[in-house]
């Protein structure tokens, strides 16, 4: 297993898929291993400074027990340089945890990774100085990620409004893009898996799997939106996908995107890029 002396947990306890007991359960499995581990359970509205705090005290290895959201800004933060982090699955989606540890508790992965562990650097995608490490939707479907948000929080109305917001602005104007200096080419929606989830790409690929989609209306737009990437559309003889070093898309308007299952607005005009190094994570063998 990789040394670990100096531990930094964060655990979102607010997010609904973490338990108020958590921190505990995260200081006894480290205390197993015969480290001492200071765990940080913070209020929404302190999540990032907690965060921030815990990447600036540099500790061998940070612990992330939160949604996607937060394992992505734990990535930004930590860069190919920073701490090595952990991020265990704390939220809905737990795309980047799944990708990293399989379908698991964070109990068992935690301490599997523990146990069996090994550092590895991580490459992924990066747009407008944000990275995804699993993979990025450009377009339409990212407009249901805000309805979706609201739904997992049991705001009904606020679900409702958002999603016939989507829907008035689905399709109201299609992508532009160039892939590797190639030609010019239009479509509803772009997707980016990166190596780490990619089934078309070898784990040690430097590039990223670019595919165009023309969805069949509103249904599949909704469908990609909630959930994020399900890997179903992969399946249609219709969508064609590719090797991708250098992508740079543009729209009449700011771009709605989903990283890693965070919902985000790029500018009009964006460059998605392939990074070789972009984070150090303790992984686990891919045959466990």
């Amino acid at each position: 297993m990789t040394r670990i002396r100096r531990v930094e947990a964060i655990a979102n306890v607010a997010s609904g898929s973490v338990s108020e007991d958590a921190p505990q359960e995260i200081e006894k499995i480290f205390a197993d291993f015969g480290v001492d581990a200071h765990v940080c359970a913070p209020p929404p509205d302190e999540l990032t400074d907690c965060l921030r705090a815990a990447v600036d005290a540099a500790p061998d290895l940070l612990v992330v027990l939160a949604g996607d959201g937060t394992a992505r800004a734990a990535a930004e933060m930590c860069g190919p340089k920073g701490p090595m982090i952990a991020p265990l699955p704390g939220g809905t989606m737990n795309m980047l945890p799944h990708a990293i540890y399989g379908v698991r508790p964070w109990q068992d992965a935690l301490s599997i990774a523990l146990a069996q562990g090994e550092e590895r650097m991580l490459g992924g995608g990066e747009v407008e100085g944000r990275f995804f490490l699993v993979a990025a939707i450009l377009g339409s479907p990212a407009l249901w990620a805000p309805a979706r948000e609201a739904a997992r929080f049991g705001q009904k109305r606020l679900a409702l409004l958002r999603a016939r917001r989507a829907m008035r602005r689905a399709f109201s104007g299609r992508l532009r893009y160039i892939i590797d200096g190639g030609s010019r080419e239009k479509a509803e929606a772009l997707t980016f898996m990166c190596p780490l989830a990619s089934r078309a790409l070898g784990s040690d690929e430097q590039v990223l799997e670019a595919a165009a989609l023309d969805l069949n209306g509103a249904l599949d737009a909704f469908r990609l939106g909630f959930h994020a990437l399900t890997g179903d559309w992969r399946d249609d003889p219709n969508v064609v996908s590719e090797r991708c070093s250098v992508a740079r898309v543009w729209a009449a308007h700011g771009i709605p995107a989903i990283l890693d299952g965070e919902s985000v607005r790029l500018k009009s005009l964006a460059e998605v890029r392939y990074q070789p190094e972009l984070v150090r994570v303790l992984a686990i063998p891919k045959d466990v």
